[in-house]
């Protein structure tokens, strides 16, 4: 049977943040992965905060936007929720390589909207749902995530026919909030927010570490907002922000913030 698959064919989310500027400068122009876009939202209030330099954020998966960027869309700043796309965008001389870093280190959650009936690995075992949401694995890492715990599990072939594809975790999880699938792989930082609903934690030994890598691109080499930017994301306060947002973080300390 083949995998029920959601296509959705619409851009990526376009979130703009208003904020004072310096002048009459263009606002940074951010490609998040959709996992990250809450805390990518925090962060740039903060980062507008501390120095009156504005951002927009295109929202994704990594894959989509990735495309985008090799299409000639005008982003300053990649926050891939993986590390290939970053490595690629090297490759072709579209990333900066000397800024390319982890930001982030995701964990992969199963999330059900029904708080009285919390999941974990028996509630896939026992298989009593009607459908699972995961993102698409060729283009979000959550999804790839997600397989390779089915998989861990023993667990694919039986639960395929249930599996329902969204071209982005963010989109996954409106499946299950929707009521059109009972579960959702999905990232923690999406379900911490919530009011309502329960999760499991995946034990980490069933996936492939989600190192969530950002990078400078090229076109913005030599922008000196761009590189503030960069400079924030290794400080302390974001790493404050992402740990505390459900991510982990191994950035070493001391990095000066704008």
């Amino acid at each position: 049977m083949r995998i029920l698959r959601l296509i959705l064919l619409v851009p990526a989310t376009v979130i703009v943040l208003f904020a004072a500027r310096q002048g009459m400068a263009a606002p940074l122009r951010l490609a998040v992965a959709a996992n990250f876009t809450q805390t990518a939202q925090q962060l740039v209030a903060e980062f507008t905060q501390k120095t009156g330099v504005s951002a927009t954020i295109s929202s994704g998966s990594s894959g989509q936007l990735f495309m985008q960027i090799t299409q000639g869309a005008p982003f300053d700043i990649f926050l891939s929720a993986d590390t290939k796309r970053p490595a690629d965008l090297i490759a072709s001389g579209m990333g900066v390589a000397a800024s390319r870093f982890t930001y982030a280190i995701g964990q992969l959650v199963l999330w059900t909207p029904a708080a009285h009936a919390p999941p974990g690995e028996q509630t896939l075992r026992q298989a009593t749902f009607t459908h699972l949401a995961i993102c698409n694995p060729n283009t979000a890492p959550y999804g790839t995530a997600a397989i390779e715990t089915l998989n861990g599990l023993g667990l694919y072939a039986r639960l395929k026919p249930k599996l329902v594809v969204a071209q982005s975790v963010s989109q996954a999880l409106e499946l299950a909030q929707s009521g059109n699938a009972e579960l959702a792989f999905v990232a923690l930082a999406q379900v911490l927010p919530l009011q309502g609903g329960a999760y499991w934690p995946v034990p980490s030994a069933l996936y492939t570490p989600i190192r969530q890598d950002a990078i400078l691109l090229s076109r913005s080499e030599d922008d000196e907002q761009a590189q503030k930017f960069m400079a924030f994301l290794h400080g302390a306060k974001a790493r404050s922000l992402i740990g505390a947002a459900g991510y982990l973080t191994d950035t070493p300390a001391g990095e000066p913030t704008p």
